[in-house]
């Protein structure tokens, strides 16, 4: 099978910055980061809150949609809210509306939301409401919303996320299944495979990273990623799942570690697009494939 088209998640084409900075916001501009993605070879991208907030401030949505269309990069997707559930709007709707603009001017496929770091939820019952709203308000301006389940999370694995999604049964709202949050939460392809139905799937991430977690999960995810097929996880085997599960759609490749924010931006993101398309050719190999010894 051919390579199917491949997205630079924001951290992908981030740079020196990592999550939880303060602002959160690539020392590279907008365009410089688009164009560096294009010539790499990719089909999308993702921005995060910050660098929107800093592209609405400066050149505006337009200008990076533009671009965007003459490079040839069809696949956008723009990230992250959070707090949605919360009582307090003030907290967390501004930045909620600055993705819905975002959205909405740059056709993105969907918006990644989150939930609070800390212990799982028992249960999810009062973030159904709240969802079902954000979807309706996604769904108002084009788009949609795609919930990524992490496994230090309220909402920690997967299948847990796909109990919320069914129980808000909106056609707006659906799933980011990204690799490192199903390995970390202990989710094996099979449950997977069971347990969130392919119709539920908006967006999937590619990753990798050695068997042994190092320091907090929220460490490791940050700081520990490597590029695809260079660490210990079956990111062949993931792709084969979610193919055999009967997903369509673009693929996103997350490379989050302090080795990647050390590279400079296009031989990041070409390094990155490079291990996505090995990755594919391995997972298109016979499973019981062998290579012969020399005798």
């Amino acid at each position: 099978m051919s390579v199917p088209p491949l997205v630079a998640t924001c951290w992908t084409s981030a740079g020196a910055v990592m999550p939880m900075d303060q602002p959160e916001l690539s020392p590279h501009s907008a365009l410089e980061r688009l164009t560096a993605i294009a010539i790499t070879g990719w089909s999308g991208f993702g921005f995060s809150q910050d660098d929107l907030r800093q592209v609405e401030a400066t050149i505006g949505f337009a200008a990076v949609r533009t671009a965007a269309d003459q490079l040839g990069l069809t696949h956008i997707e723009v990230e992250i809210a959070g707090g949605w559930w919360g009582p307090d709007d003030r907290l967390w709707r501004p930045t909620w509306e600055l993705l819905l603009r975002a959205a909405k001017a740059l056709n993105a496929k969907f918006i990644k939301v989150g939930t609070a770091f800390g212990e799982p939820l028992k249960d999810i019952a009062p973030l159904v409401g709240p969802m079902r709203c954000i979807a309706e308000e996604a769904h108002a301006v084009g788009t949609t919303i795609a919930l990524e389940p992490l496994p230090f999370a309220m909402i920690a694995s997967m299948p847990q996320g796909a109990d919320l999604i069914r129980a808000v049964d909106h056609p707006a709202a659906g799933l980011v299944v990204d690799y490192w949050h199903v390995f970390r939460a202990n989710t094996s392809l099979d449950e997977l495979a069971e347990r969130v139905p392919v119709e539920m799937v908006f967006g999937v991430e590619l990753s990798d990273a050695q068997h042994e977690t190092v320091g907090t999960l929220f460490e490791d995810t940050r700081d520990r990623r490597t590029l695809l097929t260079e660490g210990a996880q079956d990111v062949p085997g993931f792709i084969r799942t979610i193919r055999e599960m009967g997903y369509t759609g673009a693929w996103g490749v997350e490379i989050l570690s302090a080795e990647h924010r050390a590279r400079s931006l296009e031989n990041g993101l070409a390094l990155a697009h490079e291990s996505a398309v090995r990755a594919f050719e391995m997972a298109d190999r016979p499973i019981n494939a062998t290579i012969s010894s020399p005798t």
